[in-house]
């Protein structure tokens, strides 16, 4: 099933997609139609109403203020290809992102000031359907609702700032800095997480092309990891990692600029676009 969040004249409302058609729900974010358990989305899978065709829908950033979002440190092997400096992890790192930096399909990404350094990553994200706690990877996998698409943007300048895990999360919350959609699709759709292929393009131009399979860390090994220490809520999402090809290593670095256009894909979920303009 594809869960939709889009435009109804003012009103936010969640659907799913069927066969290119939209089909609302009752629900005005996917958060409550997570929270609401199984039994809500069986009802939503049986959905009879028709609303407009999904090519007619403004789509929004599926899930509006979820409570937690966790970003995946280095989690790709092909990192130590573009920077053979680069230490590789022993165990999985994480750190926040903020849910006021949520933004959907076509909206702007917004520099926030002159040399900040900003930088694209294509993510798989993990939408938690069921709590979590100490959940060993084996079953985690069944506390999971859905997946999406996240860009993982980052002010390389304030990120890098220092030595410091202090300054990650800051360089990554920025307004707007949390692109998220078209959709989430249910995990029933997913059978397997890492095999999936994920995307990024600026103005066209392929920047990553990579297989979840290089993943580092599973999917199912991170739900596992972070539940020991932090219970995962229904609705809390969990970003896996970029792989190689961001602009950060590209000699000369590569940033964003105002006028240009990134697009984010993952396989069985979609494309993800947003232009770039300047908020200063």
């Amino acid at each position: 099933m594809r869960v939709i969040r889009y435009l109804d004249g003012t009103t936010s409302r969640v659907g799913v997609l069927r066969g290119g058609q939209g089909f609302p729900t009752t629900f005005g974010d996917a958060l409550d139609l997570i929270r609401a358990g199984d039994g809500a989305l069986r009802d939503a899978g049986r959905l009879t109403g028709h609303g407009p065709p999904a090519s007619q829908v403004a789509l929004l950033a599926p899930l509006h203020r979820p409570g937690k979002i966790f970003g995946s440190g280095i989690n790709y092997a092909s990192h130590k290809e573009e920077n053979p400096a680069a230490v590789m992890p022993s165990e999985p790192g994480y750190f926040s992102k903020f849910p006021s930096s949520i933004i959907g399909p076509g909206e702007p990404i917004r520099l926030p000031f002159e040399d900040a350094h900003v930088d694209y990553e294509v993510e798989l994200a993990v939408i938690i359907g069921k709590a979590a706690s100490r959940v060993a990877a084996a079953d985690a996998l069944q506390h999971v609702f859905g997946y999406t698409v996240i860009n993982d943007v980052s002010a390389r300048a304030v990120q890098f700032k220092e030595p410091g895990a202090q300054w990650i999360s800051h360089g990554k919350g920025f307004d707007t800095f949390c692109p998220m959609g078209p959709v989430i699709v249910t995990a029933s759709e997913v059978p397997d997480p890492q095999r999936l292929r994920v995307r990024s393009y600026v103005n066209g131009e392929l920047r990553q092309d990579a297989s979840t399979e290089e993943m580092l860390f599973p999917v199912a090994m991170l739900i596992e990891y972070w539940s020991r220490h932090i219970t995962l809520e229904p609705g809390d999402v969990l970003s896996t990692g970029t792989p190689a090809g961001c602009g950060t290593f590209r000699n000369p670095p590569l940033w964003l600029t105002p006028g240009d256009e990134v697009t984010v894909e993952v396989d069985a979920i979609g494309q993800l676009t947003n232009p770039v303009v300047a908020s200063w």
